[in-house]
């Protein structure tokens, strides 16, 4: 990358230790509580292309280690080279070779079985997407019942921005591979939500 280039790209957290501890607890308290909202607060200077909380969240979990999916409306924007420059991951060309993907709003997301499932010895080695969504609420009236580990009886949510029958449909398919299939945290600007594997969604009506 050059140098001009890499003049553009902004900062990752003031304080790479403390910020990245910071998101990741966000991260974590997401994926215990399936469907809860959580803040996902931080002062990285993020991508002009996708949600900063998904730039966040990233930023936080990934490391030279972690080969990384971009959706087409990322892949050739700045977001490519800031997550690289900061985290040093690799970006793959197929869903399939990804541990993470991120999902930009507006791109279509491929199918939940595109990504690697892990295996029922190794369910660790599937993809963690990134989605980003325009809006999340926690309403009781409509969108989403979610219930599994981490739940108490239920949890609603609604979801804007999402083809939501076509990913629930796609959700159960991927639960009932439990131990195998994908997580997916999804992200506004600046929260998130996480749905783990174990946990079933159910639509509305």
């Amino acid at each position: 990358m050059s140098a001009a280039r890499l003049s553009t790209l902004g900062a990752g957290f003031s304080d790479a230790s403390m910020g990245s501890q910071a998101v990741f607890r966000a991260a974590l308290q997401a994926l215990s509580h399936p469907g809860r909202i959580v803040d996902l607060p931080h002062d990285a200077q993020v991508p002009s292309h996708g949600h900063a909380a998904s730039a966040a969240l990233l930023l936080a979990l990934l490391d030279p280690d972690c080969r990384l999916w971009l959706s087409p409306s990322l892949a050739g924007t700045d977001a490519a080279p800031w997550l690289r420059f900061h985290t040093g991951c690799v970006l793959v060309d197929a869903p399939a070779e990804a541990q993470f993907a991120w999902i930009a709003s507006g791109d279509a997301t491929p199918p939940l079985e595109a990504f690697a499932q892990g295996s029922d010895t190794y369910p660790d080695q599937s993809t963690t997407c990134v989605v980003d969504v325009a809006a999340l609420t926690a309403n009781p009236a409509g969108g989403w019942t979610l219930s599994g580990p981490g739940i108490q009886s239920s949890a609603h949510l609604a979801v804007e921005g999402c083809d939501a029958d076509n990913f629930v449909a796609q959700w159960r398919a991927n639960h009932a591979a439990f131990p195998r299939g994908v997580d997916v945290y999804l992200a506004t600007p600046r929260q998130i939500v996480g749905l783990p594997r174990s946990t079933r969604i159910e639509q509305e009506a």
